[in-house]
């Protein structure tokens, strides 16, 4: 098998190329909108991108939704991705949106670490549960957070809900691609930052999401992390890798639901 061709998205996505900047230019239009109720470029580190940005609801947050982008950990920020806080803000949650360094620059542990750094200063800033989601390579990061080990006992207690939107959870495959000139990808890396290899945190409830379109190879991901884990998985009919994500800013959503409900 083409592992270069198993994971490409964009090639089979009608309009592909387009979507970055539609999310850019919706995302910038969100934080226009939102006023004060947006802070942004809060650090959780010293490193330049190591910065965060956090929605408020109107009125006290039932909790706070951390989302992680994605980008194969080697792209984009936490700016193009603004308006996906809509949803849950419309259900009373807040929102909070990390950078992180991307490869080369840090290996995919080291974004473990990072993530793991922004949910504990999100937790030291907000009440209430913590339910952490996020798409593809951000996926993988909100897999890792429901992972055993990850964060500390006081943390992963308030981490309830994990949500990975198409998540990368076995990362064996990609090292047979051109990526891994940039990822880096050891076996033993592979081995210990893979979550369907890993424990999961038995205190953290998971559902895993994955649109009905995308490529095999992101269904059988998903698949084997639900698997793996133990844990639903759901496929959103007829959306694909980049549309997959569209409906966390509808607070009327399943994904939505899925997100905070019942909480």
């Amino acid at each position: 098998m083409d592992m270069d061709l198993a994971y490409a998205n964009g090639a089979f996505i009608a309009g592909g190329d387009a979507y970055p900047a539609r999310w850019a230019a919706e995302a910038a239009a969100f934080r226009t909108g939102i006023g004060p109720r947006a802070a942004l470029g809060l650090a959780y580190g010293p490193k330049e991108r190591q910065r965060l940005d956090l929605f408020r609801p109107r009125g006290a947050a039932r909790g706070t939704v951390v989302f992680v982008h994605g980008g194969y950990w080697m792209a984009f920020d936490r700016s193009g991705w603004s308006h996906l806080a809509a949803g849950a803000l419309a259900r009373g949650w807040a929102v909070a949106m990390p950078s992180y360094t991307l490869a080369p620059e840090a290996r995919i542990a080291a974004m473990t670490a990072e993530i793991a750094a922004a949910v504990a200063a999100v937790a030291a800033q907000t009440a209430g549960p913590v339910v952490v989601t996020g798409h593809s390579a951000g996926g993988h990061l909100a897999a890792r957070m429901a992972c055993a080990g990850v964060l500390d006992a006081a943390l992963a207690a308030r981490v309830v809900r994990s949500v990975p939107i198409s998540p990368l959870a076995d990362l064996e495959p990609l090292r047979a691609t051109r990526m891994n000139k940039t990822l880096r990808l050891s076996a033993a890396e592979t081995q210990a930052e893979s979550p369907a290899l890993l424990v999961r945190h038995p205190g953290c409830g998971v559902t895993v999401w994955v649109g009905g379109q995308e490529r095999p190879a992101f269904l059988w991901q998903a698949r084997r992390l639900s698997e793996a884990w133990d844990c639903p998985w759901h496929v959103a009919p007829g959306r694909h890798h980049f549309d997959v994500i569209d409906d966390l800013a509808d607070p009327d959503s399943l994904l939505v639901e899925t997100l905070v409900g019942g909480l």
